[in-house]
């Protein structure tokens, strides 16, 4: 195609997404081709149908991180939060460790308890297995579960739990107990998981297993995140299908709540650790065409703490939340990337003409109005922690106070 041939279909692409359309899966093709040059019409479309769909409103999570285990049976090219048994860490949290966390968020105002674990190491590791037989347990979901209902039944706050892969009967198992759950789907290119890629050892991130999961919460009502991880070998192309698959999913059932675009950084001792970090304007790009091809009424992540510089420069790309942000744990998984201070973060959020509120790990739009999602009991507990828009009681100044 000419330069001048892609010039007018990229035109008609930008038109189609103002317009409030649906950006076809065959115009879609053309965002990858779009030079730097026509990068801030991207963004000025994409804010512009963020505007639309979400106002000058940007959300955050306030919650506590609790990685319930750093065993895990696959190996990623970037990954510093699994560990071996042989590394001398515990190696799953007790109830009590859990507890504790948990109500320490409490104190502070957290909502949300983010689990997040490496998958099922007891598939690897006999260690692993025998831990959990010797408190009854047959899997790390059984007991992650149990953990879920543990927190949901004695604090205030929401699980949320995102362990990886999961089958029907795993996530009916966690489903009363998380108003939502995540899996990061992280990208449909199958380079990734070929000789050499990145998750060549990591069975769990093959897409269709991953595209599965998220159909089968679908399927059960649970509301969802997901998204990709930019720069870890994919391609424009392959994030525009990653964005398509997530699309289709949510076209057909209505559950993703959220759809994070999130960059790679390298981080040392890793086979990736020589690999470049994710330019700003290559995540800009993500962003904008993620806002563009999901439109204006999905909510939009990026997370600040791994652009801790000018992370405020996406609200220009149309995202419209910073996702979990903790007062007490740092990021697990991205241990050399701590949050921003709160009151940072709305000083930022501010200066950009947004205003910050704190919300839910469930959407309110997932909630507020009577529909399949939630099940009762935890409808009344959601209902009790949000005011009457389905953000949290007290606003930004139960954390930051009143300026």
């Amino acid at each position: 195609m000419t330069v001048t041939g892609v010039t007018t279909v990229l035109d008609r692409a930008l038109e189609t997404a103002i317009s409030g359309e649906a950006v076809s899966e065959e115009q879609a093709a053309v965002f990858s081709q779009a030079g730097n040059d026509r990068l801030p019409e991207l963004c000025a479309a994409a804010a512009r149908l963020r505007d639309r769909g979400k106002g000058k409103t940007v959300t955050f999570s306030p919650k506590v991180f609790i990685p319930l285990t750093m065993l895990c049976r696959d190996f990623c090219g970037y990954c510093t939060f699994r560990r071996d048994p042989s590394s001398g860490q515990e190696l799953y949290m007790s109830p009590d460790q859990v507890l504790n966390i948990a109500l320490a968020g409490q104190r502070l105002g957290c909502t949300e308890a983010l689990f997040t674990l490496g998958e099922r190491p007891e598939q690897r590791y006999p260690e692993a297995k025998e831990w959990l037989e010797h408190r009854g347990y047959r899997t790390t979901q059984q007991y992650l579960a149990d953990m879920c209902k543990l927190v949901a039944q004695e604090t205030n706050l929401l699980p949320h739990a995102n362990p990886g892969t999961m089958s029907r009967r795993e996530l009916a198992a966690l489903q009363p107990y998380n108003p939502s759950m995540g899996l990061m789907l992280e990208s449909t290119s199958e380079s990734l998981y070929a000789v050499g890629g990145p998750h060549e050892f990591a069975p769990s991130k093959r897409p269709r297993v991953r595209l599965r999961t998220i159909e089968i919460a679908g399927e059960l009502g649970i509301p969802f995140t997901t998204g990709i991880l930019v720069g870890i070998g994919e391609t424009r192309d392959d994030r525009i299908e990653s964005l398509l698959a997530i699309r289709r999913l949510h076209e057909t059932y209505g559950h993703i709540q959220e759809v994070i675009i999130q960059n790679f950084r390298a981080k040392p001792n890793t086979p990736m650790a020589g690999a470049a970090d994710t330019s700003g304007e290559e995540l800009m790009w993500s962003v904008a065409v993620a806002r563009l091809l999901l439109g204006p009424e999905i909510n939009l992540q990026v997370p600040p703490n791994l652009s801790a510089q000018d992370y405020q420069r996406y609200l220009d790309a149309g995202i419209n939340d910073w996702g979990g942000v903790s007062p007490l744990t740092i990021d697990f998984v991205n241990p050399e990337a701590p949050w921003p201070g709160l009151a940072e973060l709305r000083d930022r959020t501010r200066s950009m003409g947004f205003e910050l509120r704190p919300r839910l790990p469930v959407y309110p739009e997932f909630f507020l109005e009577p529909s399949r999602f939630l099940p009762e009991p935890l409808k009344a507990k959601v209902a009790e922690l949000s005011d009457d828009q389905g953000y949290v009681k007290g606003g930004i100044q139960r954390y930051v106070g009143f300026d």
